[in-house]
């Protein structure tokens, strides 16, 4: 490129380089003056990039670059203790990088009064300043360059800065006196230097040498307008040095001030700091508060210090700062919910109400069946026993005793021990009752029915046939428990979901028996079915006069069981999702158990023993010898015609058929059989 100067300046292939030695912005003249190797004083440039020694070597700059700037407003903002503050900043380079936040705001009144008092007459240095005046006062110092009709007038060097013209001094001029005086002690020194005692240019200055004069530049140090030192670190950079001030409202006059200054490293002078209200205490300002514990944070998007608290609820922990994680299944949060701890386990107390009530109606259960028992023992051969049946009277009496003491392997504290009785006893003892029950009544059921027919007596109605029968039965109960137990063993364990509730506080595990509903409904089947074969027969033999038989009794009782157990079922399965499940339906279960057992003992067997102690006079036998076919005759002939006949006056005490048929030693063929005590 081909250009023309006056003054011959060079030209190179980045364009004319101008020769200003001090200068403002460098961005496109700092690669031109870089190749050239001319040294540049910046004033104003506080780009971090220019501090590049591999780019800008031969650059300098009266001012600190911004980096310093950004440290000092990281100081102070550390020093109040802010994590969050809002930023104003101009548009461009300089304001958008977000570090400039505070500008240099001072001023020099001397420049100002020495600024304000030049004119045209007392100005000998700038030659720039006539230019200045034309443009500060919109007028013209020759008058040929006045044209008509434009309302430029004549310059009468009357004119006054700051009078006849607004003034405000530029917020850089201090710099750009350091940056003139910074290049001039540079080129005095050199010329000490390189033209000893010589007035003006010596061989060795001219033309100068950039690199030199660099070196000289970056030796400078004096003292700045301000007072502040002036010099340049290895990059060309001066020393970073900020004043602090403050906004301050005094006496309803609004001011700035000087709180501080940072000259790599921070002062503050909190003593001096105002703050809204008139107080001495530095305001929080910060985007969000500390997450209390038991809370995390939540990061707003793009913005790493601000955050929602969000509580760790239900089952959760607070893992760390941002994350809560669900405790284990046999775990809970503690209150604060910073951890997890273990859930409390519980048990059917022995003390709790649920337990009383079913344990003490077991207890006299168990006092009013021995007390029978004792009872039939004693008066083991007195007619009314006899005709009871004695053998399957005490078989009865021991599955009602079992379902009496059910109720404490129900209570008791579960292990495999107590949970492998409770698969043996619970469905035992209602199936040797009800067994032992079904027997009877299909013993007079077939008594009845074939009497009607034939004088023979029926088929396996003995007392040893009649165990046969019952133990038969309560075997397929025994054989069901033993293939459970092969099949799954019994254990012990904690259930954590029964009472895990939506308060934490509240949940706990609950420690029984692995025998689940199902498991139950199978255990108490059989019974079930014995109980309701047995309603059956009671019901077929409703009609049997009452005066030779149990039916009726027998009838009754499993009228009532019935009764029970239809009420146990929707009470224990509808509880099934409460939390008071295991209590209630403990609770349920050992109740209708003991009451099934009452009826039977109190309908069955408490009349026998009123009579055994209170009214041995009816504790006799009538002896008698007839046909079977005779005896079922005259016992359905008396029900029909004479409805009150058990009302006997001579104390004939009921029997059952056929008690003795053993002991009568009569040959098969014979055609009739007598009988002794044979009512029915």
């Amino acid at each position: 490129m081909d250009c023309a100067h006056p003054r011959g300046l060079e030209c190179t292939t980045c364009g004319c380089v101008r020769e200003r030695l001090v200068g403002d912005v460098v961005w496109d003249d700092g690669a031109c003056y870089n190749l050239s190797e001319i040294p540049q004083v910046s004033y104003a440039s506080t780009a971090p990039e220019l501090s590049d020694n591999t780019r800008y070597d031969f650059f300098s700059r009266v001012v600190p670059p911004d980096t310093y700037q950004a440290q000092a407003m990281v100081d102070i903002v550390r020093a109040m203790r802010w994590n969050y503050v809002s930023t104003v900043a101009s548009e461009g380079n300089y304001g958008e990088s977000g570090v400039d936040a505070f500008i240099q705001k001072s001023r020099e009144e001397g420049f100002d009064r020495y600024f304000t008092s030049r004119t045209l007459e007392n100005n000998r240095r700038n030659i720039w300043f006539a230019e200045f005046w034309e443009n500060n006062f919109n007028c013209k110092l020759s008058r040929h360059a006045l044209k008509k009709g434009s309302g430029v007038k004549k310059c009468t060097n009357q004119e006054r800065i700051g009078k006849d013209s607004s003034y405000e001094q530029e917020g850089k001029v201090m710099f750009v006196i350091d940056a003139v005086y910074a290049m001039a002690h540079a080129l005095h020194n050199m010329h000490k230097d390189l033209c000893p005692g010589k007035v003006g240019l010596c061989s060795k200055m001219d033309p100068v040498d950039g690199t030199l004069l660099l070196k000289y530049i970056r030796n400078v140090k004096i003292a700045g307008i301000a007072g502040s030192p002036v010099q340049f670190n290895e990059n060309g950079d001066a020393p970073g040095r900020y004043d602090i001030y403050q906004y301050q409202i005094k006496n309803k006059t609004a001011e700035y001030k000087t709180i501080g200054h940072w000259t790599d490293q921070l002062y503050l002078n909190m003593r001096a700091m105002q703050w809204p209200g008139g107080g001495k205490q530095v305001p929080n300002s910060i985007c969000s508060q500390p997450c209390k514990p038991g809370w995390r944070k939540k990061i707003v998007k793009g913005i790493s210090c601000c955050w929602h608290c969000e509580r760790c609820d239900g089952y959760q922990y607070q893992q760390d700062l941002y994350t809560c994680k669900m405790c284990r299944f046999n775990l809970r949060p503690n209150k604060n919910h910073t951890g997890c701890q273990p859930i409390p386990i519980v048990k059917l107390e022995w003390s709790s109400p649920w337990a009383v009530i079913p344990v003490l109606i077991a207890i006299l259960g168990i006092i009013a069946t021995l007390f029978v028992v004792v009872t039939f023992i004693r008066y083991n051969d007195t007619p009314i026993v006899k005709a009871s049946g004695r053998e399957l009277s005490y078989v009865l009496l021991t599955g009602i005793f079992l379902c009496y003491a059910t109720t404490f392997l129900m209570i008791s504290t579960p292990d495999v021990g107590i949970c492998s009785l409770r698969r043996i006893f619970l469905g035992l003892g209602m199936s040797i009752s009800y067994a032992a029950l079904l027997t009877k009544t299909n013993r007079i059921y077939r008594i009845f029915e074939q009497g009607k027919m034939t004088v023979s007596a029926p088929r396996f109605i003995s007392p040893a046939s009649q165990l046969v029968i019952t133990f038969s039965l309560i075997s397929i109960q025994l054989l069901g428990v033993c293939i459970w137990f092969a099949v799954d063993p019994s254990q012990s364990l904690v259930d954590y979901e029964d009472q895990r509730t939506t308060d934490p506080e509240m949940a706990r595990g609950v420690l029984k028996c692995d025998i689940s509903d199902l498991s139950l409904i199978c255990l108490l089947g059989y019974s079930m079915l014995l109980m309701v074969t047995c309603t059956v027969y009671a019901i077929k033999t409703r009609g049997v006069p009452e005066t030779f038989n149990e039916a009726k009794p027998i009838g009754f009782t499993m009228y009532t069981t019935c009764i029970i157990w239809l009420a146990f079922i929707p009470i224990f399965f509808g509880t099934s999702q409460s939390t008071e499940k295991m209590y209630i339906q403990t609770t349920t279960l050992t109740i209708s158990v003991s009451l099934s057992a009452s009826v039977s003992l109190g309908m069955l067997y408490m009349p026998k023993v009123y009579v055994v102690l209170f009214h041995p006079e009816q504790n006799v036998a009538k002896r008698s010898t007839r046909s079977l076919k005779a005896v079922v005759t005259a016992a359905t002939m008396s029900n029909k015609f004479n409805p009150k006949a058990s009302l006997r006056p001579n104390g004939e005490a009921k029997s059952e058929l056929c008690e003795n048929l053993e002991t009568q030693g009569l040959s098969p063929k014979q055609t009739y059989i007598s009988y002794s005590n044979h009512a029915i």
